[in-house]
């Protein structure tokens, strides 16, 4: 058999993923606050982009019934920010206008704000104004590297001593030092280290606390009372006074320190109550409204060739940027529009009426495809008169009633969650007996393995751990 080259021509179809496409994709997925930095970062970037210092008026512009090349010539020529997010609204922004608040004068922002003082530096604060000898203060600021979160001490005396020149005794003698610094008990190396500083500094030094604290604290976590009762040969009320005196103890004394900034979410979406409808108001604070830059434009007029296809790069990527933020907060707002619709009672009642739903559903309202629902609905979140959510919140798995209908799982999540707070902490509900309540009063079928499973899931001990003895 010989070889040979021969031509041959072939058909066939595939999706390409333009730059365009993915960046409309990408546009898709990000929270608010990324979206933000985008923007900003494309008004940086681009010199055909700026920001509008004016309001532009609304105008109905039907997206669908325009070419790619028509709607990027009406975006280049009206597009900006209100015009993305005013139509998106379910009601006339006057209806729901609130004042300004006016900053107070004379008074910048940051000079409203003070830092946070760290671990690290209250110890270094603490001990250079006491008479540590800069030896001392050398091997204090060792060991105050090595203390993690909740202060405690990570780092073994001879791990210490291959850091800095030091003897095992003077290692010791300055953790000793720090750990009766403020807060007390940092630098531990176990909780019953940490306690028992605590209790030497405040004078408690009765025996049975003690030996509480030194042999006991893991009968302590799992409710083992009366054993220890009659080890001490005293009563459960005796009991009760040191237990309630150990309450006054920090087994974490660096945490209050913690530089771990809580997470704040800005909600992309409001929906109110207004009236017997519910109003949609996509939240557009900070979004800047885009235009085209009319400067550059008149410059491309008279452009040279090669810079001439650097502008209309530049214009076609601004264009492009532009209708991407626009499909991204109409799909949104669609969406959320889709939400409300199919979990009105949510909305109207709270959690406990929360529906079955997937994102199948939201598509097919909506006739989008199932990924781009789930795009626009990561790392998304709406305000609603029952608090903050996020967008998947709403999708949730289906239980049977004995009636054939259906609930959301996450509405019985909020009734087990109800259940075990109202219940009486002397004789916690069982998962067991959980199952059998919702099937008795509300006609859920729900097995004592699936109540265990959302229990676990929303970080609710069990009944042996929820058990209170006095």
């Amino acid at each position: 058999m010989g070889l040979e080259l021969r031509q041959q021509l072939k058909l066939s179809q595939q999706l390409v993923m333009t730059p365009q496409l993915q960046q409309a994709i990408k546009l898709l997925q990000l929270s608010r606050l990324e979206l933000l930095e985008t923007v900003q970062q494309e008004l940086m970037e681009n010199p055909f982009l700026e920001e509008s210092e004016t309001e532009a008026e609304v105008r109905d512009t039907s997206e669908e019934k325009l070419t790619e090349s028509q709607a990027e010539e009406e975006l280049v020529r009206t597009a900006d920010w209100e015009n993305y997010l005013g139509e998106f609204s379910s009601t006339s922004k006057q209806a729901l206008a609130r004042d300004l608040e006016v900053p107070e004068e004379g008074l910048s922002f940051e000079a409203r704000l003070a830092s946070k003082p760290s671990l690290e530096g209250h110890l270094s604060w603490q001990m250079r104004l006491s008479n540590f000898s800069d030896h001392d203060l050398a091997i204090g600021d060792v060991v105050i590297g090595n203390l993690d979160g909740n202060g405690y001490l990570q780092a073994s005396t001879e791990e210490i001593l291959g850091l800095i020149q030091a003897t095992p005794e003077e290692v010791d003698s300055v953790i000793r030092r720090i750990q009766r610094l403020d807060p007390v008990g940092v630098g531990a190396r176990t909780p019953q280290e940490c306690l028992l500083v605590q209790m030497e500094v405040l004078g408690l030094d009765d025996p049975i606390l003690v030996s509480l604290v030194q042999d006991h604290l893991e009968d302590l976590e799992k409710n083992r009372y009366k054993p220890l009762a009659r080890k001490f040969k005293i009563s459960m009320e005796d009991l009760k006074d040191y237990l309630d005196l150990l309450q006054t103890l920090d087994p974490m004394p660096g945490a209050s320190f913690s530089s771990t900034d809580p997470h704040y979410v800005s909600p992309d979406v409001f929906v109110y109550r207004y009236g017997d409808e519910f109003v949609i108001i996509l939240n557009e604070d900070g979004l800047p409204r885009l235009q085209m830059n009319t400067y550059y434009m008149d410059t491309m007029k008279g452009a040279a060739s090669k810079e001439k296809e650097y502008f209309q790069e530049k214009m076609r990527s601004a264009a492009w940027l532009m209708k991407s933020l626009y499909q991204r907060q109409r799909t949104l707002y669609k969406v959320v529009e889709s939400i409300v619709r199919f979990q009105r009672e949510f909305f109207e009642h709270g959690v406990t009426k929360l529906k079955p739903l997937i994102l199948k559903e939201v598509a097919e309202d909506i006739e989008m495809h199932e990924s781009t629902v789930s795009r626009i609905t990561t790392s998304k979140y709406v305000s609603t008169p029952h608090g903050i959510f996020e967008l998947k919140f709403f999708f949730n798995s289906a239980l049977d009633l004995n009636d054939g209908s259906q609930v959301g799982s996450e509405s019985v999540k909020a009734l087990i969650k109800q259940m075990i707070a109202d219940e009486d902490t002397r004789k916690p509900l069982s998962d067991e007996r959980i199952g059998e309540i919702l099937q008795e009063k509300l006609e859920v079928n729900i097995a004592r393995r699936t109540v265990a499973k959302y229990r676990s899931a929303m970080g609710i001990p069990s009944s042996s751990k929820r058990k209170q003895y006095f």
